[in-house]
């Protein structure tokens, strides 16, 4: 019963298949990111979340931040209940969502980070030759999240960033010092 919560239903013919007629159904599309099959799949996900977490929230802000993971939580749901006929768990659409975005932290106007593209190479490499071995793997989740980091990411290029620090220190650059002091912060 727990577990079939915190999976996003399949396509039609899965053990987990989606029934539009339930109201929960449509909850399941969030909260699939909050289950995860082993322990080592959680600390994998926990890792890349808590790792570049605290830089993606200072650049986009905590709101845009938790409104990125739902989205990308409600996409990597909904591309599973239309295509693959099983259920699926775990953050990892998030996770991959965050690690492209954050190669667009230091973006600048008209640029293209070259950590962007290394990331995208590596891990579209990846990606295929996941996709040959391990079944149990949902490399459309990944594809998915990092879709929507680098959309998140084109789209998000050139706003300021959030936090009131970050603020002061891009202003402290405008008016020709180096970085703010102590006092400053």
């Amino acid at each position: 019963m727990i577990d079939s919560f915190f999976t996003a239903p399949g396509a039609i013919g899965s053990e987990y298949a989606f029934n539009w007629k339930n109201p929960l159904e449509y909850l399941k599309f969030f909260s699939h990111v909050l289950g995860h099959k082993t322990w080592a799949h959680l600390l994998g996900n926990l890792s890349f979340i808590l790792l570049l977490g605290p830089l993606l929230e200072e650049r986009y802000g905590s709101t845009m931040l938790m409104l990125m993971m739902a989205t990308t939580a409600m996409v990597t749901g909904v591309l599973n209940a239309a295509f693959i006929p099983r259920g699926m768990l775990g953050a990892s659409g998030v996770a991959f969502m965050m690690i492209l975005l954050s190669s667009f932290t230091a973006i600048s106007k008209n640029q293209i980070p070259l950590t962007f593209i290394f990331v995208l190479v590596l891990f579209l490499g990846q990606e295929i030759m996941t996709s040959f071995g391990n079944k149990d793997i949902a490399v459309l989740a990944h594809v998915a999240g990092g879709l929507c980091g680098s959309l998140f990411g084109f789209l998000n290029a050139y706003k300021p960033p959030k936090s009131s620090s970050a603020k002061k220190v891009a202003a402290a650059e405008e008016n020709g010092r180096a970085s703010p002091s102590e006092s400053d912060l």
